[in-house]
């Protein structure tokens, strides 16, 4: 058994980074020993005995060998294992609250990579507004609960930990599909938020050319290490580093970039 718990992730991953972020907030880092996965390959067969044959991650292996799967829950388990600085709120009303946010962010994960993921340009009209209902939804509640302050309640808590990897995944949207928030007057305060949660140190395990270049081929639709069209290798690949790659081009509509252009050769 390990003397300290292990998760099996997915470094660039929205749903680990969440579980990294709460360790982040409560000092815990080191607690927790975090082994990476290769997305490019299938699941090894180890592995897959621990997860009883699902292949999502990240998974929590604790001392015991005991597993535990999906983000939401490793997030509850690490805040009530090491309860010195909680991230949930302590209040029951407020706490509440936290869990209405994170009932809506599976929808809001799927508009943004529905959206990136297009490859139909005469869809992505509604493709956009239905990732702006989402951030539409947001503003009007962050305005009702909080409406001159900065994050959902006072600081930077559980529904922050949850929303903002998948608000730095939407990077891929920022360079793929030249989205931008509106600059309008009922975006305004979940603008505000969305930027200090993007600029919050806690937050800060992946950078936007990190996602913009590791996510291409989601963009020309291939998720999950599938190689796209014409290529031998996935951008999701750990060589060449994705820091010593180009830039990938933004004409996905049009054509598939080779692995040439993406540098991965």
């Amino acid at each position: 058994m390990s003397q300290q718990p292990v998760i099996y992730h997915i470094p660039v991953c929205p749903f680990s980074q969440r579980v990294e972020i709460v360790l982040d907030l409560k000092g815990m880092r080191d607690a927790v020993r975090f082994e990476v996965v290769d997305i490019t390959r299938p699941r090894e067969a180890w592995l897959l005995e621990k997860t009883r044959g699902t292949t999502a991650l990240p998974v929590l292996e604790d001392e015991q060998g005991r597993i535990l799967k999906e983000s939401l829950i490793l997030m509850a388990y690490f805040d009530e294992r090491y309860p010195q600085v909680q991230v949930a709120r302590a209040d029951p009303y407020e706490r509440a609250v936290e869990r209405l946010f994170a009932s809506r962010e599976g929808a809001f994960g799927n508009a943004g990579y529905s959206m990136v993921m297009n490859r139909d340009r005469a869809k992505t009209g509604e493709r956009r507004k239905a990732l702006l209902d989402h951030y539409a939804w947001l503003d009007d509640m962050l305005r009702f609960y909080n409406p001159d302050g900065t994050f959902l309640f006072d600081r930077f808590g559980w529904a922050e930990a949850v929303y903002t990897p998948l608000m730095m995944r939407f990077w891929f949207l920022d360079h793929y599909e030249g989205f931008t928030l509106p600059e309008a007057p009922e975006f305004a305060r979940v603008a505000k938020w969305r930027a200090a949660c993007l600029a919050h140190p806690a937050a800060q395990q992946v950078s936007y050319d990190e996602i913009v270049k590791l996510y291409y081929d989601y963009a020309v639709g291939a998720g999950n290490g599938a190689l796209p069209e014409g290529r031998a290798k996935s951008s999701f690949s750990f060589t060449p580093h994705w820091r010593d790659r180009p830039m990938p081009p933004t004409d996905k509509y049009d054509r598939i970039a080779s692995d040439a252009e993406l540098g991965l050769v």
